[in-house]
């Protein structure tokens, strides 16, 4: 907890100095979101819960959002997106060296009034292929996998098109019972982005 409020910090501090043209949040307006949205994350994972080896998984991802679905008031005042990710991950420690797939998600962004910062969580499924080694204790039992995320964080406004987010990421890769045994992963750790909306 004190590397990611560490990384809050720094994001928040480096959004201020970058900060040219201020976001407008005016409560008299209707909420009118961007509609589109490229974001590029990165994180540290650490392996947690089941699996015998001590993994650590660096996740970069590339995500388009689409924005679809606007509650423009009550205490959930903010807006859906559809997420298509691809994941690319350097496996530093661990049976396997990478994994590579694809999630679809939904993330929901908090809107709140005069404030440049925006609450959210995300959770998505995807599939992708690990290079296992099935013949080795913990590896996982084939190359096809399924994923699971889920996510919640914090984004900073920064102006009208760019944002930065951290947050906590929480992953897991099964082939979903193809295989005997299937060990699969659950992974845990902080994430931080870059997103800009047009």
């Amino acid at each position: 907890m004190r590397i990611l409020g560490a990384l809050c910090g720094t994001l928040i501090a480096a959004a201020r100095l970058m900060a040219g043209n201020p976001f407008s949040t005016d409560a008299s307006q209707a909420l009118d979101p961007p509609r589109f949205e490229i974001a590029l994350q990165s994180g540290y994972l650490l392996g947690v819960l089941g699996n015998p080896d001590s993994y650590e998984i660096g996740p970069e991802f590339v995500t388009g959002r689409i924005r679809w679905g606007v509650a423009d008031s009550g205490w959930a005042r903010g807006y859906n997106q559809f997420c298509l990710t691809t994941l690319l991950e350097p496996i530093f420690r661990g049976v396997e060296n990478h994994y590579f797939g694809v999630n679809f998600g939904d993330r929901y962004n908090f809107i709140r009034s005069n404030s440049r910062f925006v609450p959210y969580f995300f959770g998505g499924l995807g599939l992708g292929g690990i290079d296992a080694h099935p013949d080795m204790r913990g590896s996982q039992g084939q190359d096809f996998t399924f994923n699971i995320l889920a996510a919640l964080g914090i984004s900073y406004q920064v102006d009208d098109h760019w944002k930065i987010d951290a947050g906590i990421l929480y992953q897991h890769l099964s082939n979903g019972g193809q295989t005997d045994p299937n060990p699969s992963l659950n992974l845990l750790g902080p994430q931080v982005g870059v997103s800009y909306s047009f």
